[in-house]
């Protein structure tokens, strides 16, 4: 946290105005600190809780609020009311999680985890007693069926509101809503008589719903927090129930890209979208939210990989791509989140062996893809297209060593172009990514469009071009074309009217109303 406030000022002059810090509380750090031992305590790894309130203070004093990440639909097996369950079983902490006795001396159903293996482990010293954890073994899932959980877990977010936190990112919160019979479920694709635990998720909307809404109108409503879900593989009828006055959240974010390329049981069958598929994803969601409130795009999180990397046809993993794929992305209807890394441009990282991934879920899907039958080299091509790590190496601030993160030895390798690709550089080049999303941001909050580009609509523009992605934001008589050519030619879109240029890269052309972007370009044009 002394890093954080430390880069406080960057962040700023970045324009961003919510920081979200991912867990600081007291883990074991299993699952990067998603396994939380104590949530009202920071772990020493960070600082301290004196460390944490000036960080809310010196930010206040930026303009910038903070939010945590509220992972409530599991625990770690450190914390307390797991222990105390393990000691006795029948202690009102033990009601607090999924026991249940083995069937037929096995586990209780044939769900998969999200990090491989059963989600059912034995209670330690309970031989036929088993417990439920949708992620780790060292995570066991809490029991949102049982009120008393239910009021410690709210009790716990009031003190963090009352703290001077904004609100909260909300972690894997789809995954609450279980069905407490545990029945079986058909086996997937994957072959091994399992099924993913997602299965009984999507089964179970109805009271995953029942329970948001309660902490939407117990807490988050009446405290004015922001929320951000963590919401995956929802219908566009039901998003009313999440997002917009009525919904549970104030936003959650857009995974529709996201969701495409990861429609496969492993990471061995994933598929690289096109950018005619990116783009039918992004206007899907754009259309599907229009009616009920803002989502939150994102191009990258710590759960994907680098989006440049992801989502771009090779010849635009550089400088041009990113800015053209930011363009589009920071100016869409919705809460824009900017991840660490982003506004450089950041790609994937070369991994060289699986010894230098540091993810659950990367070293799972390497034994699911040998399990399948490829190559060591194969897997590690695999890991190095779609592995969470890439999102995780830490942050170049400058070409010294360790890229100027940390004295001390960093938990994972630095990304390979560090020394060309980090904060000190691209702030001293005019040209940079960095310098192009400070200019989306000052875009954004720019007075004359600011209305228009917070409230307006969100039309796609149809080009002939399959590598052209273009809408406009209308409000009123208001309007603003975007518009990114990721083709290997030029490319010429005739508007409705002539228009003023606001923000390039690249190179764009503009004759009368015809507007002309050279391959790897994007503009922002406001029509007369």
């Amino acid at each position: 946290m002394r890093g954080i406030i430390e880069k406080l000022p960057y962040l700023h002059a970045l324009g961003i105005e919510i920081l979200w810090l991912s867990p600081i509380y007291k883990s074991p750090f299993i699952d990067n600190g998603y396994d939380i031992a104590d949530y009202q305590a920071i772990d020493p790894l960070f600082g301290t809780m004196d460390d944490f309130d000036e960080l809310l203070a010196k930010a206040k004093t930026l303009g910038i609020a903070i939010i945590m990440d509220l992972v409530v639909n599991h625990c770690s097996d450190q914390h307390d009311w797991f222990k105390q369950a393990c000691t006795d079983p029948n202690c009102e902490e033990a009601s607090y999680f999924y026991f249940r006795e083995s069937v037929n001396g096995h586990a209780p159903n044939n769900l998969r985890a999200n990090f491989g293996g059963c989600v059912w482990d034995k209670v330690p010293g309970h031989n036929n007693l088993y417990y439920c954890h949708f992620f780790a073994k060292e995570q066991p899932d809490l029991n949102w069926f049982n009120e008393k959980l239910r009021r410690r877990i709210y009790q716990m977010i009031n003190w963090w509101l009352d703290k001077g936190v904004a609100g909260f990112r909300v972690d894997a919160i789809m995954s609450i809503g279980k069905d407490p019979t545990f029945p079986d479920f058909p086996q997937d694709a994957l072959g091994d008589g399992m099924c993913a635990c997602s299965a009984m998720n999507l089964q179970c909307n109805e009271a995953t719903n029942r329970f948001l809404n309660e902490m939407q109108e117990q807490i988050f409503r009446p405290r004015q927090a922001f929320t951000v879900g963590e919401v995956f593989n929802l219908q566009a009828e039901n998003l009313g129930k999440f997002i917009g006055d009525n919904g549970n959240f104030s936003t959650i974010f857009d995974f529709g890209p996201h969701e495409h390329v990861c429609g496969h049981c492993a990471y061995y069958a994933y598929e690289k979208l096109s950018v005619a598929q990116l783009r039918e994803e992004i206007f899907k969601s754009q259309r599907a939210a229009a009616d009920y409130g803002f989502l939150a795009p994102v191009i990258e999180n710590h759960d994907e990989p680098r989006g440049v990397s992801c989502y771009l046809p090779p010849m635009w993993h550089n400088s041009l791509g990113a800015k053209a794929l930011g363009t589009i992305s920071m100016l869409l209807r919705g809460i824009p989140f900017i991840y660490q890394g982003q506004e450089l441009g950041m790609l994937n990282t070369r991994f060289n062996s699986i010894e230098e991934f540091q993810d659950l879920q990367s070293k799972e899907e390497y034994r699911r893809c040998l399990r399948q039958g490829l190559s060591v080299s194969e897997a590690l091509d695999v890991l190095n297209a779609h592995a969470r790590d890439h999102a995780r190496t830490p942050m170049p601030w400058n070409e010294g060593p360790h890229a100027g993160f940390t004295s001390g030895t960093p938990w994972m390798r630095l990304q390979q172009d560090y020394q060309q690709v980090n904060v000190k550089a691209q702030l001293a080049d005019a040209d940079s990514v960095l310098r192009h999303y400070q200019k989306l941001v000052s875009l954004k909050k720019d007075p004359a469009l600011q209305t228009v580009l917070t409230y307006g609509s969100c039309t796609e523009l149809n080009t002939p071009y399959a590598n052209v992605i273009a809408y406009t934001r209308k409000l009123a008589m208001q309007s603003v074309v975007v518009a990114a050519n990721f083709d290997e030619g030029c490319a010429t879109l005739t508007l409705t009217r002539r228009g003023t240029l606001r923000l390039t890269s690249g190179q764009v052309f503009i004759n009368e109303n015809q507007l002309t972007l050279q391959p790897g370009s994007s503009a922002v044009l406001v029509l007369a």
